[in-house]
């Protein structure tokens, strides 16, 4: 038999192959890439829509004081943001990444249905100088009322501008004055359905942390490597985030106060399972992406590994648990005192970060060429800007939505919106803008003025301040309600996107080109250290603009609009001088990036 030769042999092209101009495009991109464009986009809804509504649960439903509430908030996302770097891990060496996203996808719409089971809400009581009362809610036209119920009598809570109380008859006048430290609230809630609450967030941290690192993976895989579109298609698979995340903004705290808090996070959990489905029953579309390593040898360790990830939520359960039992620090401490008093989390997450910052450092000093070491203390000096950042930039889904809920005239247009629905406006302004900004430095850095790294870093830091100096100017306008108008609270949003695309867009591209080659994985792995750090501290500053309530309100709202201010008041100096700082150090910085843009 004689082998029939082939094309190259003959020395002619091969034209067996399926010519790439004639494959159906998306977009121009491959159109894998509008299947997971979607999957993403559904995905972001659920959790977007779900973390719309978390603080305000917290702090309605479980009846939760602010402390609690904020601090529970910035685990949370802590651990949205730490779990990526062992469930990428995970995917590459073992699962691959379509298996993982699967298993994350069923993992955090099961913590979505979780949260729907709350049970009746909390109920709130007081004790008033020791002794133990009960505390009745009266809702009228949508206003809510707090009594306290002495026999036969109800009184009036009214909240006095040095934090003392007032207890009101029914003509208004005070039965009884209440020093500062004689009112407590709290509230009988079930330890059966918080510690249910707390195994979904649990739940929703692990099937975060395999999901959300391994789309990002199957999107690159649908490029070979020099493809010029792949920027391009990160672009627009991004684009789906913010696409998914605004209308889940809107829709899930709307049937949450129209229907219940269970409709909210159901809505939520529907869309998770509709990212699960796009991806379960692609109809082949996906196959060979995303695929499991072939290694000689190797068994398959999909099972060990899901279960072992499974066991990780009552870890997870207890690490919060042990923070929601945080007590502050006492006065006069100082940083000792404070880190100390620091949850097993907060530790954690600290002393890994302190840890690492200066330890990567001293081995580029010591491994490295003096290149390299300078690319590196510039890389590190930015990552710990990027902490300051997202600390003060993440108040959104905690202090800045009970600002919204306590002092916010909430009518847009005329239309009546909800304090959870305040958050669409960073979405809507990033979809809005990005286009914007793109074109903006693209022509800056053909003139050749497109602004360094550094710069656009202590941009950000001046942007987050003066947006919150925007709201604290606003608060001078408020009338006798003590409530800002909704433009105010849009505007810092505006002002906070704007910020959020001069460093969020550069940052893993920064850390890709300033890491010796030889810890790259190393550095991206602080990088996601450093935002989930800035989550729990985000927490932790939110805490500190805490308002007493009663049974979830506050019930003097001018105390509440003056903590506020104060704190955001000093937010912005700190930001804004932070900002500075990095402006004067981008000099050195920039030298010591080596031409790295």
């Amino acid at each position: 038999m004689v082998d029939t030769p082939t094309a190259d042999s003959r020395g002619e092209p091969d034209i067996s192959h399926v010519n790439p101009a004639e494959q159906k495009t998306w977009f121009g991109h491959p159109p894998q890439l509008a299947r997971l464009f979607t999957t993403e986009m559904w995905e972001r809804f659920g959790y977007y829509g779900m973390r719309a509504l978390l603080t305000l649960y917290l702090t309605k439903h479980f009846v939760f004081g602010d402390r609690q509430a904020t601090g529970l908030y910035g685990g949370f996302t802590a651990l949205v943001y730490l779990t990526p770097l062992i469930g990428g891990y995970l995917a590459d060496q073992y699962l691959g990444s379509k298996r993982a996203v699967k298993f994350g996808a069923i993992m955090m719409s099961l913590g979505y249905f979780v949260l729907c089971f709350g049970g009746q809400t909390a109920t709130p009581y007081a004790t008033i100088d020791g002794q133990r009362t009960t505390i009745q809610v009266e809702q009228v036209a949508g206003v809510e009322t707090r009594y306290v119920v002495d026999g036969a009598t109800r009184l009036k809570i009214k909240g006095n501008d040095d934090k003392s109380v007032d207890l009101l008859a029914a003509d208004g006048t005070v039965t009884r004055h209440i020093a500062p430290d004689g009112f407590q609230s709290d509230a009988d809630r079930s330890p059966l359905f918080v510690a249910i609450m707390l195994i979904a967030l649990s739940m929703i941290s692990v099937g975060n942390g395999f999901f959300k690192p391994n789309i990002s993976t199957m999107v690159g895989e649908l490029y070979a490597q020099g493809d010029r579109r792949r920027d391009s298609g990160f672009t627009i698979f991004y684009m789906g985030i913010n696409l998914g995340s605004l209308g889940s903004q809107i829709l899930c705290p709307f049937l949450a106060d129209a229907v219940g808090w269970w409709a909210g996070f159901g809505l939520a959990a529907f869309g998770m399972l509709f990212s699960y489905a796009l991806i379960q029953f692609d109809g082949g579309k996906l196959n060979g992406y995303g695929e499991p390593p072939v290694r000689a040898g190797q068994k398959d360790r999909a099972l060990g590994i899901f279960t072992a990830a499974t066991l990780g939520v009552p870890i997870f359960y207890l690490l919060f648990v042990n923070l929601m039992n945080m007590a502050p620090p006492e006065p006069g401490s100082g940083i000792v005192g404070y880190v100390a008093s620091l949850s097993l989390m907060g530790k954690l997450l600290f002393g890994t970060f302190t840890i690492a910052v200066p330890g990567i450092l001293i081995w580029s000093f010591l491994k490295g060429s003096r290149q390299e070491f300078q690319m590196m203390l510039a890389a590190m000096v930015l990552i710990v800007f990027n902490v300051v950042f997202w600390t003060l930039f993440e108040q959104a889904g905690s202090s800045l939505t009970l600002f919204a809920d306590r002092n916010t005239d909430l009518h847009l247009f005329g239309i009546p919106i909800s304090a959870g629905q305040t958050q669409f406006f960073n979405a809507f302004f990033i979809v809005a803008l990005a286009p914007v900004m793109s074109i903006l430095w693209s022509g800056l850095a053909k003139r050749n003025i497109e602004p360094s790294i550094p710069v656009k870093f202590g941009l950000a830091l001046m942007g987050v301040g003066a947006g919150f100096l925007f709201l604290v100017w606003g608060t001078q306008f408020v009338g006798p309600d003590f409530k800002v108008g909704i433009w105010w609270l849009a505007g810092l949003y505006l002002i906070h996107s704007v910020a959020e695309l001069c460093i969020s867009p550069v940052g893993l591209s920064m850390i890709t080109k300033l890491s010796i080659a030889r810890v790259v994985g190393l550095m991206m792995g602080v990088w996601f250290l450093s935002i989930s750090v800035a989550q729990y501290f985000a927490g932790m500053i939110a805490q500190v603009a805490s308002v007493e309530t009663v049974g979830g309100q506050v019930t003097n709202l001018k105390v509440s609009l003056d903590t506020y201010s104060g704190v955001f008041t000093l937010i912005s100096e700190w930001a804004i001088g932070l900002g500075l700082l990095l402006l004067l150090l981008s000099w050195p910085l920039k030298k010591w990036m080596h031409g790295v843009k």
